[in-house]
């Protein structure tokens, strides 16, 4: 019988996972992943900017099936979880599946032959391949894309050196250099204080909406503790379990306007208390928290004492050749600019198309933005489905998120790939039904009082958070409702899936007589 073929896009997180599940699930190895860099870690190769981490718990932030005693410290730093990918991709051999430099173009559907046509480019050369797979699992995540604020007039001007975080040059030397930083979220938060501790680096970091802080601190693990989970069973799956009960069990508690608001005056008195006096006045958000990410604090807030910090809130009028303008009319001169702007998020970054003409970005634009079903799979669109796709932002691990995701899938591709069905497609009704709850649950969420990145035009539809509890989460993703799904060639399947239905029934049946049979005889 001919092989079926998968075609993973992207070699971060993600990709690797589903890759890995492929091999020890399925035991499956015909596939290829697609990579547009040079390395495997997806974000992780990118965004190598100084004090990059993660901002979950490493002990969470690692495979479920690959846990790792050795990691220095509560929070992993950029080049020790790059190198935790990297050695899981040599464990499982991953390496001869991948195509480097390489970027997906677009992929389209043949129902004739129920495979996409996939058109990718050497990023290099410029030479353009095709191939065919009949599953492809968009690994890309929903936040792939750096944003550049070409919307500040004179962007292009500037005549020193600028970069987005995610593409922050090595050989950059900072010594003795007036930096700006445009932007204080996640990432800007992260690589502040680390290129502040050189006192010959001046550095303003310009701020136009203030940010919820909480204290993350990242905790070093000791000689001693690292060997307790390399030798004592199951004390690292205990460590994890913990984190995971941390961060989900809050999340099942009632919030009303009381809790809401000792959680709001708690943060409040937390940026108040490590912030200098002279920033109080802009420091805490109008927005309730909750409405954008919430960033964890290593040291931000610390390091806005130094001297060579200085924050500026006057709002950018115009970057010059040598410098930046404020809204007050000040120039201030600068070496460096870096840019922690964030994502693109409302954009899908390759052409898709499905049946009947329907392209990826073409749904989302037609649902006001990024949409499928439970996040996964998407209308019109056979044997495709995303990982991380819209709605799947959690307050907890985004691997879990992935995991969860990926044995989905697993379940939807399985069929395909033995040759029991050709493809599944996502029914559109199943897809409004559960999208109608979910916007209806973030109606009446905190996501809709603040302009944020995670919201089609910064104001309209909400498409990145995931409105309820992980729980919720791998309920819905435990295995898949086929009724919600269309399936072509599935004659095969559907007589196994009824036989095995006949079975469990006559299991059961079973069961049942024997346990009939004891109470009659015992009575």
């Amino acid at each position: 019988m001919y092989q079926r073929r998968v075609a993973i896009i992207g070699a971060g997180v993600a990709g690797l996972t589903q890759a890995i599940a492929l091999k020890t699930k399925l035991e499956f190895h015909n596939f290829t992943i697609f990579e547009k860099g040079s390395e495997v870690g997806g974000v992780w190769r990118a965004n190598t900017y100084p004090g990059c981490s993660s901002d979950v718990d490493i002990h969470w932030y690692s495979l479920s099936t690959d846990l790792y005693p050795y990691w220095n410290k509560s929070h992993g730093l950029q080049p020790e979880i790059q190198a935790y990918w990297i050695e899981l991709s040599k464990k499982y051999n991953l390496y001869p599946h991948i195509a480097f430099n390489t970027k997906v173009l677009s992929a389209e559907w043949d129902d004739a032959k129920q495979q996409y046509t996939i058109v990718a480019e050497d990023v290099f050369s410029g030479k353009k391949t095709t191939s065919v797979a009949h599953v492809i699992i968009s690994a890309l995540g929903i936040l792939e894309a750096p944003n550049m604020p070409y919307e500040i007039p004179g962007v292009r001007k500037f005549q020193g050196a600028s970069f987005h975080s995610a593409q922050w040059p090595g050989s950059i030397d900072l010594q003795n250099k007036r930096v700006a930083v445009i932007g204080n979220a996640s990432s800007g938060a992260q690589f502040v204080p680390s290129i502040s501790e050189d006192p010959s680096v001046e550095v303003v970091n310009f701020i136009r909406t203030p940010t919820w802080f909480f204290t993350r601190p990242h905790i070093p693990y000791s000689d001693t503790v690292k060997w307790i989970f390399a030798n004592i069973p199951l004390a690292m799956r205990l460590h994890r379990a913990w984190i995971m009960f941390w961060f989900v069990a809050p999340l099942h508690l009632p919030m009303g306007d009381k809790a809401l608001q000792k959680q709001r005056d708690a943060m409040t008195k937390y940026i108040l208390d490590n912030t200098p006096d002279r920033y109080h006045s802009h420091m805490i958000p109008h927005h309730p928290p909750g409405c954008k990410r919430t960033v964890a604090d290593s040291g931000f807030l610390e390091s806005l004492h130094r001297s060579n910090v200085t924050l500026n809130f006057d709002g950018i009028a115009e970057i010059v050749e040598n410098g930046i303008i404020t809204k007050t009319g000040e120039m201030l001169p600068f070496d460096v600019i870096a840019y922690a702007t964030g994502f693109i998020g409302e954009r899908y970054p390759m052409h898709v198309r499905g049946l009947n003409g329907t392209t990826v970005q073409g749904y989302y634009d037609a649902h006001g933005g990024p949409t499928a079903y439970i996040g996964t799979a998407i209308p019109d669109t056979p044997n495709f489905y995303l990982i991380n796709g819209p709605n799947t932002g959690t307050r907890t691990s985004a691997l879990f998120i992935a995991e969860v995701q990926v044995a989905y899938i697993l379940q939807l591709i399985e069929p395909v790939l033995t040759g029991s069905a050709s493809s599944f497609t996502i029914k559109a009704t199943a897809t409004d039904t559960y999208n109608a709850k979910l916007q209806d649950q973030i109606s009446r969420s905190v996501h809709v009082h603040c302009y944020s990145w995670a919201r089609t035009n910064g104001t309209d539809k909400v498409f990145y958070p995931f409105p309820w509890p992980a729980t919720v989460w791998w309920w819905l993703l435990r295995r898949p409702n086929w009724d919600h799904y269309m399936a072509v060639g599935a004659e095969k399947w559907v007589r196994a899936r009824r036989i095995e239905a006949v079975k469990k029934v006559m299991k059961c049946s079973a069961v049942l007589m024997l346990l009939w049979s004891y109470i009659s005889g015992s009575a």
